[in-house]
């Protein structure tokens, strides 16, 4: 899909000036400071494109990377390196971007027993790819897709309490509707609300863009009975605050639709 979409076999330009028998090296280098994540994917990209190009990494996923360090070679046909550098740099860039992003929260929260996870706010079509980012980063995966786990969101709630359901009921509907292996998590915004969902046996509780006060009185209240997530306009400003209070796991959208890709480029190094 993304040679397609690039154009890549189709390239007017390296298909017009370069001879296609010479070969080159080039090496992938940072030019910002980050965590590397993609290696693989990018070996498999130059593969794809061409089976003779020669990919030699340097740097591992999950590896921390520097201003100007090499972070894997590529050498082969110079045209073939060219046509399917974008393609390579697209994917790197931006899933190295993601596990900079996670990792700088986990850092920050790294003095507290609380757990960075992440949403289902990915990019279509690339959720794996951006939840292996995550990992790589020293994030937690949330649950991959609707099929996992039940999260009772707040529209789902409305919509049953405007039919007579109370929290408690509506927790006991979904208990007895599926599996006890998987997990109910519900949202909630009020201590109240927290209470009742504590006390119906939910596994999970998301604690919506509630102030500090309000969590540190419900993970006193819980006592440990569910686990603890808060979620809604985390920062990295509040994140330590936020974890501090005792939840168990903050989840935080951003990290993966809010990111800036690592800069990363693709530089010529000599003829072979």
């Amino acid at each position: 899909m993304s040679f397609n979409e690039d154009s890549a076999f189709d390239d007017i330009t390296t298909n017009t000036l370069l001879d296609p028998n010479i070969s080159s090296s080039c090496n992938l280098v940072a030019k910002s400071q980050g965590v590397i994540s993609g290696i693989n994917i990018v070996k498999r990209v130059f593969e794809l494109y061409d089976n003779t190009i020669v990919f030699k990494n340097y740097k591992t996923d999950g590896e921390d990377v520097f201003v100007n360090e090499k972070i894997a070679n590529v050498s082969g046909k110079m045209a073939s390196i060219l046509s399917s550098e974008r393609v390579a740099l697209n994917f790197i860039q931006r899933m190295s971007g993601i596990s900079t992003e996670t990792n700088k929260l986990v850092k920050y929260i790294s003095s507290t027993s609380a757990k960075l996870v992440d949403t289902r706010k990915t990019t279509p079509g690339y959720r794996m790819l951006d939840k292996y980012a995550v990992k790589m980063g020293g994030g937690i995966n949330h649950r991959i897709n609707l099929a996992e786990a039940v999260l009772i969101k707040d529209n789902h709630i409305e919509a049953l309490l405007n039919d007579g359901y109370s929290l408690s009921k509506i927790i006991k509907l979904v208990r007895d509707a599926v599996s006890s292996e998987i997990k109910i998590e519900i949202e909630t915004e009020s201590i109240k609300d927290a209470i009742e969902s504590i006390e119906a046996g939910a596994d999970i509780i998301m604690l919506d863009n509630m102030s500090i006060n309000d969590m540190k009185e419900v993970v006193v209240i819980n006592s440990g009975r569910s686990k603890l997530e808060a979620s809604g306009g985390i920062t990295k400003d509040n994140i330590l605050e936020i974890a501090k209070t005792g939840v168990d796991m903050i989840s935080v959208g951003a990290i993966t639709h809010s990111f800036a890709s690592l800069d990363i480029s693709l530089d010529y190094d000599q003829i072979v």
